[in-house]
C-alpha cells in the first residue's frame, strides 16, 4: 500500500497544477480518474475550473453519508520542486503536503471501501481550492451535492481539526474634502479619517503576539489617488483581511461598521464561513477514537487559523473537519510529508470509514 501511495503521489508532483495553469490541472485531475474509473464519475466545469464527484452508487443521492474532500491545485514552487525526491522517510516536493500526497491516500482509502460500505460514499476531487473553491466544492454543492459529514484531507499532522476562522474581505472607502497642502484646515483629510477607523479597529481587535484563538484582522492595502504632496487627498480605500472564531461569526461586520466614521463606507468581497462541529458529533467521535488507536497516541481537537473547502458545507448545515498525514514547510522550498504516516493515514480513513457500516 505504502509504494502504491509513494508512486502516485510522486506522479502528482511532476504535475505544474498551480492555479495559473488550466492544462495542468486538468492533467492532473485526468490522471486521479483514470484510477477511478470502477465507480461512478460525475463531472462539473464552471468558468474554465474542472472538479469531480466519484461515488460508490449508480446516482447521485441526495445526500452522501460521507465525503472524502480533496484537492490536486497547489501553491506554485521553484522548477526543482516538481521532481519529488524521498529521503530517508520524508517525500520532499511542492504540494506533496498540500495536499497531493493526501489526496493518493483519499484515492486509496475510497477505492478499498467503496463497495464494502452500506451507505452513500464519496470523493471530491478539486482544482481550485488554493484560490477559494469557489468554482469546485462551493459550484457543487450550488448543483446539490450535500453530506452529513465532510473530510477535508489538509494537513493536520494527525489532529483534527473541527473548528477553522471564517474569512471576511472588506474594502473601506473614506471620503474628504481636497485643498491645498498648506491650509489643512480647508480641507477634510480622507487619509486621516481613514487612520482614525484603523485605530479604533485595532484597538478592538489587537493584533495577538503569538497564536491564539481569536479573530484577527490584516491590513492588506491602503490607497488613495492623490499623487501629490501639496494637497489634501479626498479619498482612501483600505483593503482588510478578517479571519474571525466561529463565536464572532454573527457580530464581526457589525463592530466593524460601529467604529466607521462619518462619510465611510463597507464593501463585502468575501464573506465565507466558519467551520464548526462540535466534538461531540458521532463522526468526530469515531475519527478520533480509530486514529488514538492507529497512531498510538491521544488525538487533539484544535481550532485553525486557515481554511479548506470544508467550509461550504456548512451553509447547509453539514459537519466536517479537516484531518491529514504528518509533515511540515507548507508552501516553503522544502515542503515535506512522512511516509510511514501516509500509510497510517490511510489505514485510519478505511477504518473509520468501515466503522460507520
Amino acid at each position: 500500500m505504502r509504494q502504491d501511495i509513494v508512486s502516485l503521489t510522486q506522479r502528482f508532483v511532476r504535475i505544474r497544477s498551480h492555479v495559473q495553469n488550466t492544462k495542468a490541472r486538468d492533467t492532473i485531475l485526468a490522471l486521479a480518474l483514470s484510477r477511478l474509473k470502477d465507480h461512478s464519475i460525475e463531472r462539473f466545469e464552471r468558468n474554465g475550473v474542472k472538479s469531480a464527484l466519484v461515488y460508490n452508487t449508480k446516482k447521485r443521492p441526495k445526500k452522501f453519508a460521507v465525503i472524502l474532500n480533496g484537492h490536486l491545485d497547489i501553491i506554485p514552487g521553484k522548477d526543482g520542486q516538481y521532481i519529488p525526491r524521498v529521503r530517508g522517510n520524508r517525500l520532499y516536493g511542492v504540494g506533496v503536503m498540500d495536499m497531493k500526497a493526501n489526496v493518493a491516500c483519499l484515492m486509496k482509502a475510497f477505492t478499498d471501501v467503496a463497495a464494502m460500505v452500506g451507505y452513500p460514499l464519496a470523493l471530491q476531487l478539486t482544482t481550485d481550492e488554493e484560490v477559494g473553491g469557489f468554482d469546485g466544492t462551493k459550484y457543487q454543492i450550488e448543483k446539490g451535492v450535500r453530506a452529513d459529514f465532510v473530510l477535508a484531507g489538509e494537513p493536520t499532522n494527525f489532529d483534527i481539526v473541527n473548528e477553522a476562522k471564517g474569512i471576511l474581505w472588506l474594502a473601506i472607502s473614506a471620503r474628504g474634502k481636497t485643498a491645498h497642502g498648506a491650509y489643512p484646515w480647508r480641507g477634510e483629510n480622507a487619509i486621516w479619517k481613514m487612520n482614525a477607523f484603523l485605530n479604533a479597529l485595532k484597538k478592538r481587535y489587537p493584533i495577538p503576539s503569538t497564536q491564539h484563538w481569536v479573530t484577527t484582522i490584516n491590513l492588506s492595502s491602503i490607497e488613495t489617488n492623490n499623487r501629490t504632496y501639496n494637497k489634501i487627498p479626498d479619498d482612501c480605500v483600505a483593503g482588510l483581511d478578517i479571519r474571525f472564531v466561529p463565536r464572532d461569526a454573527k457580530t464581526i461586520l457589525q463592530n466593524v461598521r460601529r467604529v466607521l466614521p462619518r462619510g465611510c463606507t463597507v464593501e463585502v468581497l468575501a464573506h465565507e464561513p466558519a467551520l464548526c462541529t462540535p466534538k461531540t458529533n458521532l463522526y468526530v467521535r469515531a475519527l478520533r477514537a480509530v486514529t488514538a488507536d492507529i497512531v498510538k497516541k491521544p488525538v487533539v481537537l484544535r481550532g485553525a487559523n486557515g481554511s479548506s473547502d470544508a467550509r461550504h458545507f456548512m451553509r447547509f448545515g453539514g459537519a466536517g473537519v479537516e484531518f491529514g498525514p504528518i509533515g511540515d514547510g507548507i508552501g516553503s522550498d522544502h515542503e515535506w510529508v512522512s511516509i510511514p504516516s501516509l500509510e497510517k493515514y490511510a489505514q485510519v480513513l478505511k477504518r473509520f470509514l468501515l466503522s460507520l457500516r
